[in-house]
């Protein structure tokens, strides 16, 4: 891959410009092809074809990261959020509607985990989630297990209308 404009080859930048699952941030902008991301006003975002400059940040550039790693840093973070998650429900220790209920009082988000992996679709949690453990083994399978669950039922989440929730489908 090439180095973007202005970014001499060197360290890998942290990934494409989302919204936090997390927390809302400003207007997501969707970018044509060759035209720069915005993640905060004033601020550009990281593109995945793109370098970061040694040292990462700059005033006007993104957060960079320091060598190869599986996935965005933000992802890796939220996946290991999203597995904890699904582990304590796995184990019996919660429930999807108390840990989301949780969440979003703690962190004061308008949607917990099981919410968030219900808009995505369960089959794309579950992939997501057998990549990571292919990577690393040592991961706990109650996620993956739960996952599966619910992915042969068929409760996929929004999009069958079934899954930590029940969605109504109208119009």
């Amino acid at each position: 891959m090439r180095p973007g404009p202005g970014f001499p080859p060197g360290r890998p930048r942290c990934g494409p410009a989302a919204r936090s699952p997390v927390r809302p941030s400003g207007p997501a902008v969707r970018p044509t092809p060759g035209s720069p991301r915005v993640s905060r006003p004033g601020r550009r975002a990281c593109l995945p074809w793109q370098w970061a400059p040694p040292g990462g940040a700059t005033a006007d550039g993104p957060i960079g990261g320091h060598q190869k790693s599986t996935g965005f840093i933000f992802n890796r973070i939220w996946a290991a959020i999203k597995r904890e998650a699904l582990e304590v429900v796995a184990e019996g220790v919660s429930t999807p509607q108390d840990v989301d209920e949780m969440w979003k009082i703690n962190t004061g988000a308008p949607a917990g985990p099981f919410r968030m992996m219900d808009q995505v679709g369960l089959d794309v949690v579950l992939d997501i989630e057998k990549h990571y453990a292919a990577e690393n083994p040592a991961l706990p399978t109650g996620p993956r297990e739960l996952l599966e669950k619910y992915v042969d039922a068929g409760h996929l989440g929004v999009k069958t209308g079934q899954g930590f929730y029940t969605y109504s489908h109208q119009g």
